[in-house]
């Protein structure tokens, strides 16, 4: 009988609390709720490769009247069609708009799969994105992901975003207001933060990661990384949804990334204002990260972060 009762108990539930996107090796995905109406479905912590097929950011979902507005759907056309997959498990509306973050193709190459599903959705960014879109940038990450994940983005095409979101716009979908904050450079010199502002949530894009660390490319400046997270906490948010990590409060997710942040760049002036090279800046700042040290990448990438910072202060004095 308890059998029975638990059976039809299972039948009851939602679909989603049950199944989800299978990674051999990496773990389980499934859109999961954020607030009222919002779902990330929150990657892995790692780079793109054979086992996570290149998967590896946190596509989000806002459910309104007109249909449903995705950010960043991933990586690769196959990425893309298992997010989907999985977000028709949590909604059978269309996805309507999908707003992509920033340049980097771990985002929004999946682009592809949704205009593939859904012909008519529009897609937006940052106007310097638009133009960057099928520039060699965008061809060079198509084919760092094909050698990274040993062939598992094959078939992946760009689908760039068309339509512009600058610093101050606000994009209204089905009663909903979706306000776009944009200090570049920063992460890049095409992020766009967005904050949904019936549920409280901001989308920082890869302006915040959390449990791991990445890496700047030559159009970022952390000192405009370090504003754009300042105006986002001066919303004063509910939730805070990362690049890369897992959703949560200000405390959670932006503020522990921007004082690391902060302590790179206030160490790296003062090593620089003492004629200290970066290698000896860095030796000298090591024991004061502990914070971050177990973070994914952080012995890959915080040389990196010092050799940045000391190029941006090198660069300001002269």
């Amino acid at each position: 009988m308890l059998r029975i009762v638990l059976s039809l108990f299972c039948l009851a539930l939602p679909v989603h609390l049950f199944a989800a996107w299978a990674l051999d090796g990496v773990g389980t995905f499934r859109f999961e709720p954020v607030a009222d109406g919002v779902w990330v479905m929150h990657g892995p912590v790692e780079e793109p490769n054979a086992r996570n097929h290149g998967f590896m950011n946190n596509p989000a979902i806002i459910e309104t009247k007109a249909g449903l507005v995705m950010i960043d759907p991933g990586s690769t056309l196959e990425v893309g069609r298992k997010v989907i997959e999985e977000l028709q498990r949590v909604s059978d509306a269309p996805v309507v708009a999908v707003i992509n973050t920033h340049i980097h193709g771990d985002h929004w190459l999946a682009n592809q799969a949704v205009a593939e599903r859904w012909p008519g959705v529009v897609i937006y960014a940052h106007p310097a994105m638009l133009a960057q879109a099928e520039s060699d940038r965008s061809h060079a990450w198509l084919e760092l992901l094909e050698r990274a994940t040993e062939g598992h983005s094959r078939g992946t095409r760009i689908v760039p975003p068309t339509r512009p979101l600058a610093d101050g716009d606000e994009l209204t979908i089905g009663s909903h207001h979706f306000r776009i904050l944009a200090s570049t450079p920063s992460h890049t010199d095409t992020d766009i933060m967005i904050h949904h502002v019936e549920s409280g949530t901001v989308f920082l894009g890869d302006n915040a990661f959390r449990g791991r660390l990445g890496q700047f490319d030559a159009s970022a400046r952390i000192q405009g990384n370090i504003e754009a997270l300042k105006r986002a906490l001066d919303l004063k948010a509910r939730v805070y949804v990362p690049g890369h990590g897992r959703s949560g409060s200000a405390d959670e997710v932006a503020s522990p990334y921007l004082d690391y942040l902060q302590r790179l760049m206030t160490a790296v002036r003062e090593g620089f204002e003492n004629d200290l090279e970066d290698y000896e800046i860095k030796a000298r700042l090591l024991p004061e990260m502990s914070a971050w040290a177990s973070w994914h990448g952080f012995d890959k990438f915080f040389g990196k972060h010092v050799n940045r910072a000391f190029l941006e202060v090198e660069a300001e004095e002269m």
